[in-house]
């Protein structure tokens, strides 16, 4: 079979401007030239063959033809940007003898958008949403991670992902930046908030990048709820925004705690303090104890606790059991997390625990459930007096939350947690 070189060229918006003499020398020199409507109708006196792509299967499908046929012709195949960025090229590769081709890449429409917003980007999460599903940008955006920049097509626009961001309620925001039609003559950058994005529409060719924002959510506590904070209302872990006790789980502990008035409360493994700042706004007259272990977290508490002006919420440091023997005892303990003392922290609060009092658990795993449950078989075997005798409850949470999938809607699920809601009869 004769040998057929296929030439790949990049191309950007400003067509036959953007290329090289060496690249254009090999455009006008080819026999057949493949591209898009677009592509082609750059290079109006070419002389030879002109395969415009309605399909991309289809065109591959007669390339491999021309070349089984042992054909010699010369051929260029145009595409957008660099080929083996999320483009024409990993198709090509895959259907195509890789020996037979060659890439001659341009500036990909990230590249430029990071060079027009002048942001280094060695480090940022590439996304393309061209044909593709949104759960890769979902997954980047729910991670926190600081720096997006996605490819979108006719479904997946700019105003559907940032109502997708909305959407998603995160405990953190982000800068959005529209880049449309980069390179070309009528190119436009826009920084928008989400809201403003999701309400506008845009030209078809267009990056979107999405930067994390380091400065804390401001928060107007009049303008929140009594019960339910929403996420984005606390300030949590730059790195994890994710590592919070969720809303909707947040209701269902305050539920199970049987909170009342006047009482001393433990939040132990207290993380950025969320549970404990609901806790906190609920019972101004209670007195809410909020143990961690990390400096990060207890600045994060404290971060939450002077947000919303709560003088009844004090930030301990320091890993539980020993980090309580000198709090007051108290009438309720929730337990958030554990740093695998789970069983001494039980038995700690066997000790303190108020006569009547409750202990809640949010458990994530298996092992931390049955360490409660062996727990319980212990004490209730050396149990002598029935004053000391627990009541278990187990309550287990499956939740989801509505997500925008470009026009559609669909289920997006939180983490499974197990809360155990032990009563001192």
């Amino acid at each position: 079979m004769a040998r057929t070189d296929i030439q790949v060229i990049g191309i950007g918006l400003d067509g036959a401007a953007g290329l090289s003499a060496a690249t254009l020398a090999l455009i006008e020199q080819a026999d057949l030239l493949v591209g898009s409507a677009r592509h082609v109708a750059y290079f109006p006196g070419f002389a030879g063959e002109i395969w415009p792509i309605s399909s991309f299967q289809t065109a591959l499908d007669q390339l491999k033809q021309r070349i089984a046929s042992g054909d010699s012709a010369a051929i260029v195949v145009l595409t957008s940007g660099d080929p083996l960025f999320f483009g024409l090229g990993r198709l090509l590769l895959a259907e195509l003898p890789p020996e037979q081709i060659t890439f001659h890449p341009h500036v990909s429409s990230m590249q430029l958008a990071f060079s027009r917003l002048k942001l280094p980007w060695q480090n940022a999460t590439l996304v393309s949403a061209h044909g593709r599903s949104a759960d890769t940008l979902r997954t980047a955006l729910r991670r926190g991670d600081e720096l997006i920049a996605v490819l979108t097509d006719g479904n997946h626009t700019p105003n559907a992902l940032a109502s997708l961001l909305q959407a998603l309620d995160l405990p953190l925001s982000y800068r959005l930046w529209v880049c449309e039609n980069l390179g070309g003559a009528d190119e436009q950058i826009q920084q928008l908030t989400p809201q403003a994005a999701a309400a506008k529409t845009f030209a078809p060719l267009n990056v979107v990048i999405f930067q994390r924002q380091t400065t804390a959510l401001e928060a107007d506590p009049s303008a929140l709820p009594l019960l339910g904070l929403p996420d984005s209302a606390l300030a949590s872990f730059a790195d994890r925004p994710g590592l919070m006790t969720k809303r909707e789980v947040r209701l269902l502990v305050l539920g199970e705690l049987g909170l009342q008035a006047g009482q001393v409360i433990w939040d132990i493994g207290a993380g950025t303090g969320s549970v404990s700042v609901e806790m906190a706004r609920l019972l101004p007259d209670a007195k809410v104890f909020a143990i961690e272990k990390t400096a990060i977290g207890i600045s994060l508490i404290e971060q939450n606790r002077q947000r919303f002006g709560l003088q009844n919420l004090v930030a301990v440091q320091g890993s539980a059991p020993a980090a309580t023997q000198d709090l007051p005892a108290p009438d309720r303990v929730f337990v958030g997390g554990s740093g695998g003392q789970l069983q001494p922290i039980l038995d700690c609060c066997q000790q303190q625990l108020q006569p009547g009092g409750r202990i809640v658990l949010a458990l994530a795993t298996l092992e931390h459930l049955n360490q409660v449950m062996q727990w319980l078989q212990k004490t209730s075997a050396a149990v002598s007096e029935p004053a000391s005798a627990w009541q278990a409850r187990y309550l287990q949470a499956q939740l989801s939350r509505s997500v925008d999938i470009a026009a559609l809607t669909r289920w997006q699920p939180l983490n499974p947690v197990t809360l155990v809601t032990l009563t001192r009869l």
